[in-house]
């Protein structure tokens, strides 16, 4: 007889065999969801706030072109970028899979910053604003870190203005009245009217600061979410700043210009290239990565260096 049958005493019919083999499949796929979901032990013995292994998602929905349900507007999830592997491969799929399922016609942006300058989001985002071409009429701000556990979390189209979606009440970090990062949606047109972020913030921080009050010098009322009861549960931060660390210094004058809202400079004073420009699939998601070299003038901004 099969070695398995000797572990059970006497003779086994069919019938109990198909039921073990049940039991036994979903014991292995309950294992699965919770070691990778966060809901469970940390896999592979992790310490609490490291990023956990994905799930490996489903096959992606596609949004049928002629169907009504998805609705007439398409976004530009916009990700600023750099050298955040492990967070993208969680980060992509999921946030396709969790975009078609609201039926979201969406297209993910990676804006990967390749220069040698300090990293700079708002210019990362003002380019990809730039970049993602006129198909797309409302964009995200979104951080590569912060995932929506919440499926009741609105990513339609902010006609009424712009809709902050990682609101101070349900950010695990950041509570201030005032705060607007992690993730925030605009039409293109209200991001024009701001001319977009300061392109002035190298390095960790404030930009998104400088940017609630350019929202609320073009008139513009931010949004946020209503009805939400997951708190600060509402989100899965995978950063984990015990090893990664953020470009925090002040450097030179950094310290007092961070607090000055930039009234010249944006989206028409942005200077960049884009190095390589890459559709790719990640786990059958799909997003195109722009790898963009940055420009900064010395003069102006000389903390755009650590020299």
């Amino acid at each position: 007889s099969p070695p398995l049958l000797r572990l059970f005493p006497g003779r086994l019919s069919a019938f109990p065999l198909f039921l073990l083999a049940l039991l036994l499949g979903f014991a292995s796929l309950l294992w699965l969801q919770l070691s990778c979901s966060g809901e469970g032990p940390a896999a592979g013995g992790q310490h609490r706030g490291a990023p956990r292994q994905p799930c490996p998602p489903p096959a992606p929905l596609q949004p049928p072109e002629e169907d009504p349900a998805w609705g007439p507007h398409r976004l530009a999830l916009l990700v600023p970028f750099r050298e955040r592997f492990e967070e993208l491969l969680a980060f992509v799929p999921y946030m396709h899979r969790f975009l078609s399922k609201k039926r979201i016609r969406h297209r993910i942006f990676i804006l990967n910053q390749v220069d040698h300058f300090r990293f700079n989001r708002a210019s990362l985002i003002n380019v990809g604003f730039l970049e993602s071409g006129n198909d797309t009429d409302y964009i995200a701000m979104h951080d590569v870190d912060l995932l929506p556990l919440n499926e009741h979390l609105d990513y339609s189209f902010p006609e009424a203005g712009p809709f902050h979606v990682a609101s101070p009440e349900l950010h695990p970090l950041y509570h201030y009245k005032t705060y607007v990062g992690g993730i925030l949606l605009l039409t293109k047109q209200h991001y024009e009217l701001c001319n977009g972020m300061s392109n002035r913030f190298w390095g960790w921080g404030r930009e998104d600061d400088e940017f609630y009050r350019r929202i609320k010098g073009a008139g513009l009322q931010v949004r946020r979410p209503s009805g939400i009861t997951t708190g600060y549960e509402t989100f899965q931060h995978l950063h984990d700043p015990a090893w990664r660390k953020r470009d925090q210094k002040r450097i030179a004058a950094q310290k007092q210009e961070q607090f000055k809202v930039d009234r010249e400079g944006g989206l028409n004073n942005v200077r960049y290239r884009i190095e390589s420009r890459t559709d790719l699939s990640v786990a059958g998601a799909p997003c195109t990565v722009l790898n963009i070299l940055l420009d900064c003038d010395t003069n102006e901004t000389p903390w755009c260096t650590f020299g």
